[in-house]
């Protein structure tokens, strides 16, 4: 190994990313710096190098900072630095040497005032989701990049259309002005795939922003702009898997890196998706390894989290985006995919550091005793402990759906909303699950419920005046529809406005049908709602049982409380309050929502056709 002298300066690891491929006598390491002052005292640094093993690496005495160890494997390409930073640590560069007259300087940081006790997005949240390629095109020099396997192809379905970091800075003020409080991009790190890699989540890089979306400097000023506008930036992070390209693929930090082998097999390999043999009593180790170890597909290598080096890697990855990036959440890819002893580390771990935080996993199952599993404070039968706070709630999700489809009927119709909620015993934190109408990953409500506006509405205000988080797919404020294709590629369908050569503009209202504005103020009224209202932020749930057509509840809290009536009826019902006297109380009087109109709770309401009522009792 030829003799390299290595100067890592922190300004600029943190403006440039970092090659990822094995290249001889450069060195990468990870993660790019470090924090004084965190929760753990414990930190590694995985070094990556032709035979950097082979070097003995000396760390220059540094006050509060120790060096106990060095991990090597059956890779000489890598070795792992173990250090121990004191609280009493203070921040400015380690210097790195071996014997060879190598060395690198490692940069130690202070942390952002309060940066422990940063608040994590919560149930007073509207989490708004983009597929960032999909969204807007802020800048068209980075469509195509030299390095990059896939270029710009916006007339193919899976192909990358364009849109990136800088479009969504530029729609920040659209998305305050709607009511958006927290962003949440799949994953915009580097995809450097040959292939359909704008979905993001066949990653290539873990801490580099991928260059046709932007770079790190410019996904940390979308988080600062972003929270000047009130908005958290919510980061999607994939534990299970990783893409192909990646160098791990080409040359792993230690055989057992990767699950069965570093092979797919032809589909041998394959996960299972039987999410249930988790927590199955009866489930055989064959099963439960092919579903957590099993492969989604040949392009994304299933990562072994049993190995501990990985599990440490993948700890600090998290930590070191929330802390680069200012985050105030993150949702995880494919949660119960992953080993999970290695899950209920990698939580704890972040929640340790991040008491307020919030992190959801996605466990798409609309069976509510599985998904209630992996939610902290859960007593499991097996003794599992997780420290979770959220999970989706895909349960609540289908039961709409299929609500608003369905005729009315003892066990058909509204009665799958209300069974659905009634699950909420078996969780422990009902308030902290997920909600929503659609995502990435399936077709866009307006499509399920037949691109009828009535319904949209109603299932929308549902969801956002319902127990729990909201979280809302781009473009559904103005009914983007894949009718007739479900192929993620038309799910995932442009935004108007975002990109050149569109008829329609949703940021100005330019070329929209009536029922797109319709439904854009809808949603206004809706999230701006959400951001100061107590019942919605801290009230409790109450529902009533279906009938006539109509499902209605309140959100009671001492300073606000809200009366829901969504009434599926093709014609205009006369609705009497008296079986609601246990949350009407003493109250007279309250406010429509929507049309500001007073409203006498002593007299019967008249509830529209298809609609939903939304009234406001201060």
């Amino acid at each position: 190994m030829k003799k390299l002298i290595h100067t890592l300066l922190v300004g600029t690891l943190l403006t440039a990313c970092l090659a990822s491929t094995l290249t001889v006598n450069a060195m990468s390491v990870s993660p790019q710096n470090w924090w004084v002052g965190m929760q753990n005292s414990s930190f590694q640094i995985m070094l990556h190098e032709t035979e950097v093993a082979k070097q003995q690496w000396q760390l220059v005495p540094y006050q509060g900072v120790t060096l106990k160890s060095i991990t090597k494997t059956d890779n000489t390409n890598y070795a792992f630095i173990n250090l121990e930073i004191s609280p009493s640590a203070k921040p400015g560069k380690l210097l790195f040497k071996n014997q060879a007259g190598e060395q690198f300087e490692y940069s130690l940081l202070a942390r952002t005032k309060h940066s422990a006790n940063r608040q994590g997005f919560d149930s007073s949240d509207t989490i708004y989701l983009i597929n960032p390629d999909r969204f807007a095109n802020g800048d068209s020099s980075n469509d195509t990049v030299a390095e990059m396997k896939e270029g710009v192809n916006p007339s193919e379905r899976g192909g990358r259309h364009g849109g990136d970091i800088q479009g969504i800075i530029n729609a920040v003020p659209y998305l305050d002005e709607l009511g958006v409080t927290q962003l949440w991009l799949t994953p915009p790190l580097e995809n450097n795939m040959p292939s359909y890699s704008y979905h993001g989540y066949a990653i290539t890089d873990f801490y580099n922003i991928d260059p046709r979306m932007g770079s790190n400097e410019l996904y940390r000023e979308l988080s600062s702009v972003a929270k000047q506008h009130g908005i958290g930036l919510v980061m999607d992070l994939v534990l299970n898997h990783f893409g192909s390209e990646h160098v791990w693929m080409k040359d792993k930090p230690t055989a057992d890196w990767v699950n069965f082998n570093g092979e797919f097999a032809a589909g041998k390999n394959a996960t299972s998706h039987a999410r249930q043999t988790i927590q199955d009593p009866h489930a055989s180790e064959f099963d439960k390894r092919q579903f957590s170890d099993g492969w989604f597909v040949s392009t994304m290598p299933d990562l072994n989290q049993r190995q501990p080096l990985l599990a440490t890697y993948l700890i600090q990855n998290a930590i070191w985006w929330i802390e680069y990036a200012d985050l105030s959440g993150i949702r995880v890819d494919t949660y119960s995919y992953s080993d999970k002893n290695f899950l209920a580390d990698w939580t704890k771990a972040i929640m340790t550091e991040y008491p307020n935080f919030n992190i959801v996993g996605e466990e798409w199952t609309s069976n509510p005793a599985i998904a209630s599993y992996w939610q902290a404070g859960k007593v499991n039968s097996d003794g599992y402990t997780s420290s979770l706070p959220s999970v989706m709630d895909f349960s609540l999700q289908e039961a709409l759906i299929q609500a608003l489809n369905e005729e009315e009927s003892w066990n058909t119709g509204w009665v799958k909303v209300y069974e659905s909620l009634a699950n909420d015993f078996l969780y422990p934190n009902p308030d902290n699950l997920l909600v929503f109408a659609d995502n990435h990953d399936m077709s866009r409500v307006y499509t399920e419920l037949n691109q009828d506006l009535a319904k949209t509405k109603m299932a929308m205000t549902m969801l956002l005046t319902t127990r729990g988080i909201a979280q809302m797919y781009y473009g559904t404020e103005v009914l983007l529809d894949n009718t007739g294709s479900n192929d993620h590629g038309d799910i995932r369908i442009d935004f108007p406005g975002g990109f050149a050569g569109q008829k329609s503009n949703a940021f100005t209202g330019q070329g929209l049908t009536d029922d797109q504005v319709q439904m854009q103020q809808t949603i206004k009224t809706l999230l701006n709602f959400r951001q100061n209202s107590p019942a919605i932020a801290q009230g409790k749930l109450t529902h009533f049982s279906p009938k006539e057509g109509i499902y209605s509840y309140a959100r009671i809290s001492e300073q606000q409380s809200i009366l829901v009536f969504l009434n599926k009826n093709t014609t205009v019902k006369n609705w009497s309050l008296d079986y609601m006297n246990e949350v009407v109380g003493s109250h007279k009087n309250a406010t429509k929502l929507f049309t500001k109109q007073p409203v006498t709770l002593t007299k019967p309401l008249s509830l529209p056709a298809m609609s939903a009522t939304v009234l406001v009792i201060e």
